[in-house]
C-alpha cells in the first residue's frame, strides 16, 4: 500500500522490460495468420512496404500518444481520461470495454492452438491433415474445446497472478526470444523445401500492379489491430513506466518487433503454403483460422519425418504469441478494475478470472449448444460477432475519440511535454499533424471500410 492508503502501483523493472512486454502484446495471432494471408493476397513485397510505412508513421504516433498518456497520468484507461474531467471518462470506459470483450474469445482460440501443439505429439501430423474434419470435430465438441480453453486461461491467470515483475516480465523474457528463434528456424527450414524459393520470391518481391486502395486499407487495419492500439493496453503499460525511459525510442522498438515477427510469420507460412497450393492466389484464399488449422497441417504432413517436429514447434511458437497477447489483455483488465474500484490486485484478478471464464464459456457455446445463433448472417458464430464488434467497431471509435481528445481538447502539448521529459522529440511537429489531422481520417477509413466489408458493401 502507498502512504495514501491506495494499493501500491505496479511498475516495470526498466525500459527493456516495458519494450518487451509491449512488443509481446503486439505480437499475437494476427501476426501469425492474418499478416501472411494479406501479404499473399496483395502482392507480397508491395504489402510489406506499405505496412512498414504505416507502422512507422501512423502506428508509432498512436503508440506514443497512448504510452505517454498512461505515463503522465499514472492510470489505466478510465482513470487517465477521467483525470481531465469526469465528462471524458466515457472514452476510457469504451477503451476498457475492448480487452474485456476480446480476452474471453482470444482464450478460446488460444485453447485451439494449445490443443494443436499437443496433438502433434499425441495424434501425429496425419490425423491433423484430414482437410478440416479434425478441426471441426474439435471446436464443435461439447467438452474438449472447453477444457483446452480453460487450460490456456489457467496459464494466463497464473502468470498475471505473479505480478508485473515476477510474472509478466519473466514470462516475456522467456517467450519472446524463444518465439523469435523458433520463427527463424522454421522459416529457414521451410525455405529448404523444393519450390519454396519461388514462394519466397512471391512474398518478398513487390508486385506494384497489386497496389490498390484495398491493399492500403488492409495494411492499415492489420497494423491497427496488431499494435494493440485503442485497447487500453498501451495506456496501462505506459502507466507502469518510469520517467527516465525514452518514449520515442521505446515505441520505435515496439514497432520494429511487430514488423519483424510479422515478416518472419510470412516467411514461414507463405513459401510453405505456396509449395503445397501452387500459387499465391491459392494461399490468399485460405484466410484466418482455416489457414492455420487446416491448410498448414496439410503442408506439414507433406514434410515426411520432420512433420512432427515442424508442426509441434510451429504451434508452440503460435502458442507463445497467443499467450503473450492474452497476458497483456488480462493485465489490462486487472489494472482497470484495480484503479477504478481501488481494490487490491488479488481481488481485481479474482473478478477478472470470473468474468473471463463465464464469458469464454458463453462464446464457446456458439460452436455447439448455441450454434443456432448466427449474429452476422448464415455460418457466423458468437466469436465472429464479438471479434467484429471489438476490432472493427469499438477500437476505431476509441482511437478516433482519443485523437480528437488529445489533438483538439487537451492539446498535443500535454503529450509533447511528457515525451520531452526523457528524450528529445525531433518529430514533434510531424507527430502533432498526424494526431490532429491525418490519424482521425485514417481511423474513420478503417471503421467505414471494415464495417462495409462485413455487410458486403465493400470488397476487401
Amino acid at each position: 500500500m502507498s502512504s495514501t492508503g491506495t494499493p501500491a502501483r505496479s511498475s516495470w523493472s526498466g525500459k527493456w522490460a516495458f519494450i518487451l512486454a509491449a512488443a509481446a502484446s503486439a505480437v499475437g495471432l494476427g501476426n501469425m495468420w492474418r499478416f501472411p494471408y494479406l501479404a499473399a493476397k496483395y502482392g507480397g513485397g508491395t504489402f510489406l512496404l506499405t505496412y512498414l510505412v504505416l507502422v512507422f508513421t501512423f502506428g508509432v504516433s498512436l503508440l506514443l500518444l497512448e504510452t505517454a498518456l498512461g505515463r503522465t497520468t499514472g492510470q489505466s484507461a478510465i482513470g487517465a481520461f477521467k483525470q481531465f474531467g469526469k465528462k471524458y471518462a466515457f472514452i476510457g470506459i469504451l477503451a476498457s470495454a475492448v480487452p474485456f470483450i476480446i480476452t474471453p474469445y482470444y482464450c478460446i482460440i488460444g485453447g485451439w492452438v494449445t490443443k494443436y501443439a499437443a496433438a502433434y505429439l499425441i495424434n501425429g501430423p496425419e490425423a491433423l491433415a484430414d482437410g478440416g474434419d479434425f478441426f471441426t470435430g474439435f471446436i464443435t465438441s461439447n467438452t474438449e474445446s472447453f477444457l483446452w480453453m480453460l487450460l490456456f486461461m489457467a496459464i494466463v491467470f497464473i502468470v498475471v497472478s505473479l505480478g508485473v515483475k515476477g510474472g509478466i516480465e519473466k514470462a516475456n523474457l522467456i517467450m519472446m526470444p524463444t518465439l523469435i528463434v523458433m520463427a527463424i528456424a522454421i522459416a529457414v527450414y521451410t525455405l529448404t523445401q523444393p519450390g519454396a524459393i519461388d514462394g519466397a520470391l512471391y512474398y518478398l518481391v513487390p508486385d506494384f500492379s497489386k497496389f490498390s486502395p484495398e491493399l492500403v486499407i488492409g495494411a492499415l487495419g492489420q497494423m491497427f489491430y496488431s499494435l494493440s492500439l485503442a485497447m487500453g493496453i498501451m495506456i496501462t503499460y505506459g502507466s507502469y513506466l518510469d520517467r527516465k525511459s525514452s518514449l520515442t525510442q521505446s515505441v520505435t522498438r515496439i514497432g520494429c518487433f511487430d514488423v519483424g515477427v510479422s515478416f518472419l510469420a510470412g516467411l514461414m507460412i507463405v513459401p510453405a503454403a505456396f509449395v503445397a497450393m501452387g500459387s499465391g492466389d491459392a494461399v490468399a484464399g485460405a484466410a484466418g483460422p482455416s489457414l492455420m488449422f487446416i491448410t498448414l497441417p496439410g503442408v506439414f504432413a507433406g514434410m515426411g519425418d520432420a512433420a512432427v517436429v515442424v508442426g509441434f514447434v510451429f504451434f508452440l511458437l503460435v502458442l507463445f504469441a497467443a499467450l503473450t497477447s492474452a497476458i497483456s489483455l488480462t493485465e489490462t483488465c486487472v489494472s482497470i478494475i484495480q484503479d477504478g474500484a481501488g481494490w487490491s490486485r488479488k481481488k481485481a484478478l479474482g473478478t477478472v478470472i470470473g468474468v473471463v471464464v463465464v464469458a469464454g464459456i458463453f462464446v464457446n457455446l456458439g460452436y455447439n449448444g448455441l450454434s443456432f445463433i448466427e449474429p452476422l448472417g448464415a455460418g457466423t458464430t458468437l466469436l465472429d460477432f464479438f471479434d467484429f464488434f471489438s476490432n472493427s467497431v469499438l477500437m476505431p471509435i476509441v482511437a478516433l475519440l482519443t485523437c480528437v481528445f488529445i489533438g483538439w481538447i487537451v492539446k498535443p502539448g500535454l503529450i509533447v511535454k511528457e515525451v520531452k521529459l526523457s528524450s528529445s522529440f525531433k518529430a514533434e511537429k510531424v507527430w502533432t499533424v498526424m494526431i490532429k489531422y491525418i490519424a482521425p481520417v485514417l481511423v474513420v477509413v478503417i471503421l467505414v471500410a471494415y464495417v462495409a466489408a462485413q455487410f458486403g458493401l465493400f470488397k476487401m
